[in-house]
């Protein structure tokens, strides 16, 4: 049985937690075996979490088992500081579309996020929000030409966006043409249900924009970019007169 520092009981006793909350109860013993544990351990860990003010339920008898109490965890979400600002903007993006739908409490699930940050990381989330450009909705003809982006890609160019950090792409062109490009992303642009990249492009020297779904391949680099003004992108934003 595999023997657990601190740094693994914490990430146990997080696992644990959301183990129980599923609707099936569990056993210690099964939960033992499910984390490679002695019972006397999980036990011990169920006493912790407990004194965290967990309500665990114990069914006793055969057949019985323990579980988080179902009606607990409204309001508790723990989320680490990137989920909450890829929560918080997606929020904002949503608020810009404008959609009448599901809208009614995103304002007051904003300003509890916001209000959990430092006003140091409110003023960061906010020029983030500021880069991230709401258009039209795509033509026909471009949505059905569209593909979901690959997984890979759009951590890796999440990554270079947030921390303002070059991005080696291969990307494929209108003409089929695929070709190795070294980006800076300095704005997101949604032409619903499209998103792009507008980027100063190091292999033209100039403001280029790149659809997501054709970066094929995408590597962070350690070459930081400081960020332009909207204004030179001005070429990449025109027909997008309704842009917010």
């Amino acid at each position: 049985m595999a023997r657990s520092n601190a740094h693994d009981r914490l990430k146990r006793l997080d696992l644990l937690a959301a183990q129980l909350k599923q609707d099936e109860l569990a056993t210690v013993k099964d939960l033992a075996e499910q984390f490679d544990v002695s019972v006397r351990t999980i036990t011990r860990d169920l006493q912790v979490l407990r004194e965290r003010g967990l309500p665990i339920d114990a069914d006793r008898g055969r057949g019985g088992g323990v579980r988080l109490d179902r009606h607990w965890g409204v309001g508790r979400l723990n989320l680490s500081y990137p989920e909450a600002v890829d929560l918080l903007i997606s929020i904002a993006v949503a608020e810009q579309m404008e959609s009448p739908i599901f809208l009614a409490n995103l304002g007051s699930i904003r300003r509890q996020l916001v209000a959990s940050f430092s006003s140091d990381k409110r003023f960061k989330i906010d020029r983030l929000k500021a880069r991230i450009l709401i258009g039209l909705t795509s033509s026909t003809f471009v949505q059905e030409s569209s593909a979901a982006p690959k997984k890979a890609v759009i951590q890796s160019l999440h990554q270079s966006f947030v921390t303002q950090t070059c991005l080696t792409i291969r990307y494929r062109a209108d003409n089929g043409k695929v070709s190795e490009r070294v980006i800076e992303a300095h704005y997101l642009l949604l032409n619903y249900p499209v998103w792009y990249v507008l980027a100063m492009d190091h292999l033209r020297d100039a403001p280029r924009t790149f659809r997501c779904d054709r970066i094929l391949d995408a590597s962070m680099t350690e070459t930081r970019f400081q960020l332009l003004p909207k204004e030179s992108f001005a070429q990449s934003l025109e027909g997008n007169e309704s842009l917010k």
